[in-house]
Parts: C-alpha cells; structure tokens; sequence
C-alpha cells in the first residue's frame, strides 16, 4: 500500500458500493479499498441512483415504445432485482422467517442463516414484491416513471442508519464484515438522498420520505426485541420495505 492511500481516497467508495451491494460487471478494485467499507457507506444512495437510473431509464424506452405500464412496470422491477442478485429481497425473506419463525434469539439467527425459504419468507416476498410492482406501475400510469427513482435512492440511504444505530446481532456476515460506521459518514449519505429527493420532486418527497424512515424504524425496534440488533438480511429487508412503503406513498399522493 502507498503512503499516501492507508486509508484509501473517497474517490473509490462509490465502485467498492457498486461492488458490494449490486452484481453489476465492475473492473477488480485494489485490496486496500476494502478497507474502506465503513466509510464508504455514505455512497449506497449512488448505489441506488445507478440501478434505479438504469430500470427507469429502460423503462422509459420500453414507455416510448408503446407498451402498457403494467409491463414496463414488470421489466423495471426485474431489472431492480437482477442488478442487485435479489441480494436484498433474499435478505427480506430470511428476516420474516427468522423474526417470526423462532421463538428464541439463538433460533431466530440460526433460522436467517439457513438458506431455505419457508412459508412466512415466500408469503413476505410475494406479497412485498406485488406491492413494489403495483406502486411502479401506477406511478408510470400518472406519468411518473421518473419519480420511481426516489425510492431505490433513499432507501439505501437508510441501510447504514440501521448499521450504525444497532449492534451487529450476529458476529458474522456481511455487515460485520462491513463494521460500524460512524455517524457522520451516515448523515452525508442520508442529506444527500434527502437532498435529491426535494430537488427531484420538491415537497411532493417529504411524506414518503417519513413514511418509509418510520416503517424501517418499526424494522429496527423488532430486530432489537427479538434478536439483539441488526444483520445484513435486516438491512436487506429494511431497503425493501423502505422502498415499496415510499413507492405507494408516492402513488397516493400523485
């Protein structure tokens, strides 16, 4: 490592967020900006902004094209999905079978960590998923496609709130691997969402912002009751229901 990179330049956190929470083809980055993931949390938004940038802007074309909202609206949600390997959708189904699955913490973790699915992790998936096309879809039915992108922005703006408010419940896994973050590198990324969103959609934003920020606080202060603190799969299923709660919020306002 270089003198002058020990703790890696800013420049490289918004590729080492591509990296770790999309599955998009990304050149190999250098092993000293691993270093770094605490304090490139500030970056997730612009996580949000390339792949939601990428299924609206899709979408838009699709639009153009003539096809109905309800498809563009199912090619954008696929597209939401893939670029991220279903990483956080995964991480929403593990969470409703472990929270409500268990009746002990210990069990509640062991259940997450399994790799199988059970019935209150598909009915969750399914039923979040529905919602999260349904909200797409009637936003690009009033004309805002566009406003679509506010949601994949600002919910992972609220992802490294959670980590640097709770405890890792787990010891393990991608968000200990990732560690604490301080707080101020929380609050750039959640000023910059917050940020965008009144630019791109001006006071329309601040309801489904609160809305969303007050379903993700009903997340953390379950996890906290019922497994200690916070795992990667609570981040993953916080960015899903901060995504379709501000999504059709949204939609009852346009």
């Amino acid at each position: 490592m270089h003198k002058n990179d020990t703790s890696a330049s800013w420049v490289w956190d918004i590729p080492l967020a591509l990296v770790l929470l999309t599955r998009l083809p990304l050149p190999r980055l250098p092993d000293h900006v691993f270093a770094r993931q605490a304090a490139g949390v500030w970056a997730f938004p612009v996580v949000g902004l390339v792949v939601g940038g990428l299924a609206c802007g899709i979408g838009a074309v699709l639009l153009s094209l003539g096809l109905p909202p309800a498809a563009v609206a199912g090619v954008m949600l696929a597209v939401l999905i893939m670029t991220t390997g279903a990483m956080h959708e995964d991480g929403l189904a593990d969470t409703a079978d472990g929270l409500w699955g268990g009746f002990t913490r210990e069990r509640r973790l062991e259940i997450m960590k399994d790799s199988h699915i059970g019935t209150y992790g598909v009915l969750t998936l399914f039923v979040v998923q529905l919602l999260r096309f349904t909200g797409i879809a009637g936003l690009i039915a009033t004309g805002g496609l566009w406003s679509v992108l506010l949601a994949p922005v600002y919910s992972r703006a609220l992802m490294p709130v959670l980590m640097c408010a709770m405890p890792n419940a787990r010891g393990s896994g991608l968000s200990q691997s990732v560690g604490a973050p301080r707080v101020l590198t929380c609050g750039i990324g959640l000023a910059l969402s917050i940020g965008f969103a009144v630019v791109w959609l001006g006071t329309l934003a601040l309801w489904p912002l609160l809305i969303s920020s007050l379903v993700v606080v009903g997340l953390a202060l379950t996890a906290r009751a019922k497994i200690g603190g916070q795992t990667g799969d609570i981040l993953g299923a916080s960015q899903q229901l901060a995504e379709v709660s501000l999504l059709l919020t949204l939609l009852a306002l346009i």
